[in-house]
């Protein structure tokens, strides 16, 4: 799997600003068939860190219902794999830079 696609996005939450700041942690939405190695040097490449931990989980998808005049639809959000990413210490990375 190519470098690029492994990190879809990262994940800008108030759960994950916390995790930045006290435990230099982040976290990144990947590709669901990425392994950890793939994730720790698409990050290391991309952001010129170096990585000491990643953990990964699968976030399982979620049944969906709205009402609508036509009656209910039902449909299925899909899953998606996310990654939380811990750098060394001292190193941090700047994910509002292209905003």
């Amino acid at each position: 799997m190519n470098l690029t696609e492994v990190l879809v996005k990262p994940i800008l939450t108030e759960k994950a600003n916390n995790q930045q700041e006290k435990l230099r942690r982040y976290a990144f939405r990947v590709n669901r068939k990425a392994n950890k190695l793939e994730i720790k040097s698409a990050v290391e490449a991309f952001y010129g860190v170096s990585v000491v931990d990643v953990n990964t989980i699968v976030v399982p998808g979620k049944n969906k219902t709205r009402y609508t005049k036509a009656g209910f639809i039902k449909g299925v959000k899909p899953a998606y794999k996310k990654a939380y990413v811990t750098v060394a210490e001292g190193e941090t990375i700047d994910l509002y830079a292209n905003i």
